[in-house]
């Protein structure tokens, strides 16, 4: 684009060291349903340019949606000033890594071209959703039902040859249920199932199913629901909780923005150090990876915001701390080369750290052997609420759906099981992980101001041994 490629120059010409323009358009359309009754529909289009540069050791960045060679240079300009700025008060020069940069143009295939549906075809899933819980008997007098379709393109250049083009649509149906029942209230709270890719990928993922399967765990647990074992016991987590913890508890502190202390003041802090790399921090049975490549996944990229090449990052492998997410920054601070962590969620954002779609790694282990020998312990489906500290050490996991296994056998719901762990003592009692690898989408927040991007979260069963649960 020939914008961008003017702004780069534009930026040398003032004296930048290092220029890159980010141009980024996004269309969709995002739909509502609350008991049954259509609330409306939301047409997104915006589109820009973003600019950074390096200046004399300092960083600057600056954005326009007025595509004119005016408003870019008047933007790089901002750029500029700013990064020379910043320059006077840094302690030490911000520098790259070197990178290998390509020109490549990509793009993910939709089947079904959301922009051909109409709007009554999409708000058709809707109305499947709302029917099939009805259709259950149960009371669900709360049902809050969202679809949203998003096409992002994004054109990206830099000042050292990198050229990338991408357009990667993204779908995605959100639920909001409430089942109450005997007098009492559960609640499956915004549960999403979500894609990057066209109609077909929600049309074959049928989230109707999923919402069935909620509300009736939902009722059971009303029902049949025990209080929890409480001390020491053995437990086993699903995809579901294993994402939410590789996400909380290894993603987000070993993001090398977070680490180097960058974040501090923002999205927090990391208990990880840069010379904890080869360190143990779990059993060897645990791996966790990050990878944006995954086909049509919620955080998928094949080039991240900084035109690097995107890669599996293993950020633990075998139970030992093997690499931290990274951007080129932080990738130069550790002597190394950036794994294509940086993403940006708009073109008016600058590109920061973040995950894409984290995962624990699949071992040996069918469900039915994880359980086998466990003569008491819980198995936590899912949950419905999450704490951990600005450090991500101590944390909390509140099981929603959640049963008591006893002898090797699945037994009767339990209400809310509290896991409350360290991220340390959670990875080490890891002692086997199952075959089959799940999962769930949601947005990662962070930065300042605020970027929510899509990420996955998920990965295989585990099972935890002799682990501290308690109740409410």
């Amino acid at each position: 684009m020939e914008l961008l490629e003017f702004a780069v120059e534009k930026a040398l010409e003032l004296g930048a060291s290092y220029a890159e323009a980010r141009y980024e358009e996004k269309s969709g359309t995002h739909l509502a349903m609350k008991n049954g009754s259509p609330e409306g529909m939301d047409i997104e289009a915006d589109r820009g340019i973003g600019i950074r540069v390096l200046a004399d050791g300092g960083m600057g960045f600056a954005s326009t949606n007025v595509l004119t060679r005016e408003s870019v240079a008047e933007a790089v300009k901002r750029a500029v000033k700013l990064a020379k700025a910043a320059s006077q008060v840094r302690n030490e020069p911000i520098e790259f890594s070197e990178e290998d940069f390509h020109r490549v143009s990509y793009k993910v295939k939709m089947k079904k071209d959301f922009r051909d549906i109409s709007p009554e075809e999409k708000l058709e899933i809707l109305r499947k959703i709302e029917e099939e819980v009805k259709a259950t008997g149960i009371n669900v007098p709360m049902r809050y039902l969202m679809y949203s379709d998003q096409l992002w393109k994004k054109v990206f250049v830099n000042s050292e040859g990198a050229y990338v083009k991408s357009k990667i649509p993204r779908i995605s149906v959100v639920y909001n249920l409430v089942v109450f029942e005997n007098g009492q209230m559960e609640q499956a709270p915004f549960v999403q199932r979500a894609f990057s890719g066209g109609f077909e990928l929600i049309e074959k993922d049928e989230p109707w199913n999923w919402a069935v399967k909620d509300v009736k765990a939902l009722k059971r647990l009303i029902t049949e629901g025990k209080k929890p074992p409480e001390g020491r016991v053995d437990l086993v987590i699903s995809p579901e909780v294993a994402g939410i913890a590789v996400h909380e508890s290894v993603g987000h502190p070993y993001e090398s923005d977070r680490i180097f202390g960058r974040e501090a003041a923002q999205a927090g802090e990391s208990f990880v150090k840069p010379d904890m790399l080869g360190e143990r921090i779990g059993s060897e049975v645990v791996t966790v990876i990050d990878d944006p490549t995954i086909p049509n996944s919620w955080g998928f990229y094949l080039y991240d915001d900084e035109g690097v090449k995107a890669r599996p990052r293993y950020l633990i492998r075998n139970g030992i701390i093997n690499e931290f997410l990274t951007n080129r920054e932080y990738a130069a601070k550790l002597g190394g080369r950036s794994n294509a962590a940086a993403r940006a969620v708009n073109y008016n954002r600058e590109p920061i750290v973040r995950m894409a779609n984290t995962y624990l790694a699949p071992g040996d282990y069918s469900f039915e052997e994880l359980i086998e020998d466990i003569k008491l312990g819980v198995y936590m489906v899912s949950f419905n609420e999450w704490n951990i500290d600005d450090r991500r050490y101590q944390q909390r996991y509140i099981g929603r759906e959640a049963y008591l296994i006893e002898n090797g056998e699945i037994k009767h719901p339990v209400r809310r099981p509290i896991l409350e762990i360290t991220t340390r003592a959670l990875w080490s009692s890891v002692d086997a992980v199952g075959k089959d690898v799940e999962f769930y989408p949601g947005t990662c927040g962070k930065g300042e101001p605020g970027q929510g991007v899509p990420v996955w979260m998920g990965g295989a069963h585990a099972r935890l041994r002799d682990i501290p649960l308690r109740r409410p």
